[in-house]
């Protein structure tokens, strides 16, 4: 499945609450979220716009990895494509 190519940092976090991830800290423009099931998990997402593609992908890759699913079943989850 094809990832967003518009998508600013701030819109992957706020989509990203979906799945239980909060942001925990902040520093400068990159913010740490975390979510806390199966268990703790945290990830760095810059606030930048928008999103370089390798970036995007590597969050992404790294978000369905921990909660063990297929990326593209992610993206659906997230932005309903």
């Amino acid at each position: 499945m094809k990832l967003p190519r518009d998508l600013t940092g701030a819109q992957l976090i706020k989509s990203l609450d979906r799945l239980g991830y909060q942001p925990t800290r902040q520093t400068g423009s990159h913010v740490r979220i975390t979510c806390s099931l199966p268990k703790e998990h945290h990830i760095t997402v810059p606030l930048h716009d928008p999103l370089r593609i390798g970036t995007l992908a590597a969050i992404l890759a790294e978000i369905a990895s921990h909660h063990s699913m297929s990326r593209d079943m992610l993206i659906r989850k997230l932005f309903g494509k």
